[in-house]
C-alpha cells in the first residue's frame, strides 16, 4: 500500500520548498519529492532584494550575516554611463544559491514536512502520482519542477507557444568585492550581473541572446568589469541555465496546480524570479486552505503582471542601445527618479505615483 498525504509537491527547489512551507503552516500534511539531493544549485545572480528577504522571513527563513554579503543599492553601467540608486528601506543580500537552498531545506524539516530526495515521479494518477514506482495518494498535487515541467505536460497545461529563450552562465570569483552595490552591465546582446556574496567572493552572471556567447566575449564587451576581476581566481565550476518569458493560460487543472517556473516564467533580467515564486507559494497556500484553486489562478495572474511588464521593458532596452543609453543618462541625472522606478518595480507605488514617475521619466528622457 502506498503513502498518503494532503499535498504532494513535485520539485524541491526554492519554489517547491516555499510552497511546502506555506501550505504546512496552514496545517496540511505535505510531502516533497525531487530526483536530486540537497543542496540544489542553479545558475542565478544570487542577489536577494529586500522584498525577497522579507518574503523569506514570512516563511520563517533567515539568512545569517556571515552566510552572505549585504549590498546597499543597484548600479546600471553602459560604457562610460553609470546610474545608481540606494535601497532605502533595507539592504539586499548576496548569498550562494546552495546556502539559500540548504536554509530552506532546514526550515521544511523544522515544519515537519516529509522530504523524499533522489526519488523520481514518473506520472500522475487520478488519486495522486507515481512516486518511486508506487502510487502516492494526495488530495492536491503541486508541480514545482521547473521551466521544462513534466507535471505541466502530464496535466495538459503546456503553453501553445514559447517565448524567446536566452542563455545564462554563472561564475564565482575569489576576489574582494569592489563595491557594496549590485552592478548590472549592459552591452550588445548581453548583460552581466555582479553581486558581492562574501568578503572575498563575487558572483558574476552573464545573460546573452546568443547561446554561443561566453565570458571571454563579456570581458571584451565590459572592460571595466574585466579590470575589476583582474587577478581573481575562479571559485566554482561555471554553471549554465536558460531563461525565457513564458505565460500559461491556466496554472491549474483539477487538483493539480503549478508554481514557480513551471507555472510560467519571467526573464532573469528582472532579477525577481525567486520573489515571484515565494509570493505564489503564499497565494497557493491560501487557495488550498479555501479549497479554491481559482483563487490561486487570479492571484497568480496579478502577481506576474507587473514583473512581466517590467521584463518586456528591460528586454527592449537591452536590444536598443541608443534608447537604453538615453534612459540611463536620464537616471544618472536624476537619482531620485531611479529610486522611484525601483519602487514601481517592487510594486510599492500607487497608480498615481506610477503616473507621476512615468511623466518625470519622460521629461528626463527628452532632455537627457
Amino acid at each position: 500500500m502506498g503513502r498518503e498525504t494532503d499535498v504532494l509537491v513535485v520539485g524541491g527547489g526554492p519554489a517547491g520548498l516555499a510552497a511546502a512551507i506555506a501550505v504546512r503552516k496552514k496545517g496540511l500534511e505535505v510531502i516533497v519529492v525531487d530526483g536530486a539531493k540537497p543542496p540544489i544549485d542553479k545558475a542565478c545572480g544570487e542577489g536577494l532584494m529586500p522584498d525577497t528577504v522579507s518574503a523569506l522571513g514570512e516563511l520563517g527563513i533567515r539568512i545569517h550575516a556571515d552566510e552572505g554579503q549585504r549590498y546597499r543599492g543597484l548600479r546600471f553601467l553602459d560604457g562610460t554611463i553609470s546610474a545608481e540608486t540606494s535601497l532605502l528601506d533595507a539592504p539586499g543580500i548576496g548569498v550562494r544559491r546552495t546556502v539559500l537552498h540548504q536554509r530552506m531545506v532546514e526550515r521544511a524539516e523544522e515544519c515537519g514536512i516529509s522530504l523524499l530526495w533522489n526519488t523520481l515521479v514518473t506520472g500522475l494518477t487520478p488519486n495522486g502520482a507515481v512516486v518511486g514506482g508506487t502510487e502516492l495518494t494526495a488530495k492536491w498535487v503541486i508541480g514545482a519542477d521547473g521551466i521544462r515541467s513534466r507535471v505541466r505536460r502530464w496535466r495538459g497545461l503546456d503553453p501553445s507557444s514559447q517565448g524567446a529563450v536566452r542563455f545564462g552562465h554563472r561564475r564565482h570569483y575569489r576576489v574582494k568585492p569592489w563595491t557594496d552595490y549590485m552592478e548590472i552591465y549592459w552591452g550588445r546582446g548581453m548583460q552581466a550581473y555582479v553581486t558581492p556574496i562574501g568578503n572575498e567572493e563575487t558572483c558574476v552572471v552573464l545573460i546573452a541572446d546568443n547561446p554561443q556567447t561566453r565570458f571571454e566575449e563579456a570581458r571584451r564587451e565590459f572592460p571595466r568589469l574585466a579590470s575589476s576581476l583582474e587577478g581573481g581566481e575562479l571559485n566554482s565550476a561555471e554553471r549554465g541555465a536558460v531563461t525565457e518569458m513564458r505565460s500559461l493560460e491556466r496554472v491549474y487543472r483539477g487538483n493539480v496546480a503549478l508554481i514557480g517556473d513551471a507555472s510560467g516564467s519571467v526573464d532573469a533580467i528582472t532579477g525577481e524570479g525567486l520573489l515571484l515564486g515565494f509570493q505564489q507559494a503564499m497565494a497557493l497556500a491560501e487557495a488550498l486552505e479555501a479549497e479554491d484553486l481559482e483563487m490561486y489562478q487570479k492571484a497568480h495572474r496579478r502577481l506576474a503582471k507587473r514583473l512581466k511588464a517590467m521584463g518586456r521593458l528591460l528586454l527592449w532596452l537591452g536590444r536598443s542601445a541608443a534608447v537604453r543609453r538615453r534612459a540611463l543618462k536620464a537616471l544618472a541625472n536624476d537619482p531620485e527618479l531611479f529610486t522611484r522606478l525601483l519602487a514601481v518595480h517592487a510594486g510599492e507605488s500607487s497608480p498615481r505615483q506610477f503616473a507621476t514617475t512615468s511623466m518625470r521619466l519622460g521629461w528626463q528622457f527628452l532632455t537627457a
